[in-house]
């Protein structure tokens, strides 16, 4: 079973302090909130927001506005979209619902410069629920749509999973209309900048490794994400001050989960950190296409603002064994296959 440590930073000097503590859980309220959006629904909108938790539908996922499977906010009640929403809170810290909420309502901002209300549509984000939530089962769970994919595991009602985490922003940065300046992903895009631009000369040789950037993420929807070159700026050559802004750029794409989930993946982090390494590829003036990765050997992070004049985010966390669960999927079955 993977392990969680509380991680504490010490001002550049990046994390410095380590303290033991239980294995990430699901939060309590997560299966009564599930079961409770169950409860609400109809037979007939059941049916389609519920899938067997072994259905192949449960590695299915896009980023991009498309029809999907499950149960959109649109086709609920406003109880039920209460429920569903309950349930989104949950899974998601509160910077994390407000990074969701920010981006659904982009919909809305596509409308007002021109885009087809019937596709962009704030109401269309999809809501699946995999087996049977309770506290002591094995199941899941996902939200999507637009710029949006969410996904949790719990394992036997004791370790939970949450890659693919996937959020996305089109534009990056409102620049016309009643909310010009917002920009739902700042965080991310402005630490990367940060860290490309404290780099010295030979530094940037290494980090940057290509002057062109890429479409998009380059791991894209896979079911299982590709481990990409082994190129880019390691942990080791960073100065302190360096090495605190890269553990802030993960703590930012981190801390979109609860916070017993962000420590683990902090811990992942520093675990690894001598094999991190910082890669970047494009320009380094603001609308110029750029891209970033952090990549260590059981994860990665990927940013890139490329499409639309570099006004147009998408990023992504993926475990190499972990997306969906299925290292403690693993380790669970194993148990269970050793029991007398």
């Amino acid at each position: 079973m993977r392990r969680i440590v509380t991680l504490a930073l010490l001002l550049g000097t990046g994390i410095v302090a380590i303290a033991r503590t239980p294995p990430a859980a699901p939060p309590p309220a997560m299966a009564a909130a599930a079961r409770a959006f169950l409860d609400s629904l109809t037979p007939e909108l059941k049916a389609r927001a519920q899938f067997p938790f072994d259905a192949d539908e449960r590695f299915v996922w896009f980023y991009t506005p498309v029809p999907r499977k499950g149960l959109t906010l649109k086709d609920m009640t406003e109880p039920q979209r209460t429920a569903a929403m309950n349930l989104l809170r949950t899974g998601l810290s509160e910077k994390g619902y407000s990074k969701a909420e920010t981006i659904r309502s982009l919909e809305d901002v596509l409308v007002e410069l021109g885009g087809n209300p019937v596709q962009r549509d704030r109401q269309l984000y999809y809501f699946s629920i995999f087996g049977e939530p309770s506290p002591k089962a094995t199941w899941g769970w996902r939200y999507e749509g637009h710029h949006l994919s969410q996904n949790w595991t719990i394992v036997n009602g004791i370790a939970l999973a949450t890659t693919p985490q996937f959020f996305g922003a089109n534009p990056a940065e409102v620049r016309q209309g009643s909310r010009t300046g917002l920009r739902a992903l700042a965080a991310e895009e402005d630490l990367g900048y940060e860290l490309l631009r404290s780099l010295d000369g030979s530094q940037r040789q290494s980090a940057v490794i290509d002057p062109k950037s890429p479409n998009d993420i380059l791991t894209t929807n896979t079911r299982e994400a590709a481990i990409q070159e082994d190129r880019g700026l390691p942990y080791a050559q960073m100065t302190a001050a360096q090495r605190a802004i890269l553990v802030k750029i993960i703590e930012e794409h981190a801390g979109a989960q609860a916070e017993p989930v962000a420590k683990e993946r902090l811990a992942k982090a520093k675990d690894a950190l001598n094999q991190i390494k910082f890669a970047w590829m494009g320009g380094a003036e603001k609308g110029e296409g750029h891209y970033y990765r952090v990549q260590g050997p059981a994860f990665i992070i990927e940013f890139d603002n490329t499409q639309n004049n570099a006004n147009h985010i998408h990023q992504v966390w993926r475990d190499y064994k972990g997306d969906w669960g299925r290292d403690l999927l693993a380790e669970h079955y194993k148990a269970a296959a050793h029991k007398p």
